[in-house]
């Protein structure tokens, strides 16, 4: 037997589950139109302003440094691991370390780049710095 069919066997089955499901619930749900289900807030509140809330980009920015620095981490370890027996065999040091430094290198010339853009720099918003004011 062809290995793709294995493959192409596990694909079918991984949309298909899902989609079997969505549908098996649109025919298997009461549908039962209510004003309640239209309302953006359904506690019985009456809901005030817009649903829509601004966040500051930062949070996001911050974020996904984090990612990519807790990223770095997991794979720094794993390297640690696997070169040991390396160096232990007789493989050279500068061997063993050139791949790791040069990704490194990589993820500092990153943030470099992103501290350079203002991306770890915090920026208030301007509805903050009209209450500084005001107070």
């Amino acid at each position: 037997m062809n290995q793709w069919i294995a493959v192409g066997a596990l694909g079918v089955v991984a949309v298909g589950i899902p989609l079997g499901m969505m549908a098996a619930s649109a025919m298997l749900r009461p549908t039962v139109p209510e004003q309640g289900k239209a309302a953006t807030y359904e506690s019985g509140e009456v809901p005030t302003g817009t649903a829509r809330v601004q966040f500051n980009i930062q949070y996001y920015m911050i974020a996904l440094l984090f990612v990519i620095f807790d990223v770095e981490t997991v794979l720094i370890f794993p390297w640690t691991v696997i070169y040991r027996p390396a160096l232990e065999e007789g493989v050279s040091l500068a061997a063993v370390l050139a791949p790791m430094f040069v990704f490194l290198g990589v993820l500092v010339v990153g943030l470099v780049y992103a501290w350079r853009n203002g991306a770890v720099e915090w920026v208030e918003s301007p509805r903050a710095q009209r209450q500084k004011t005001e107070s």
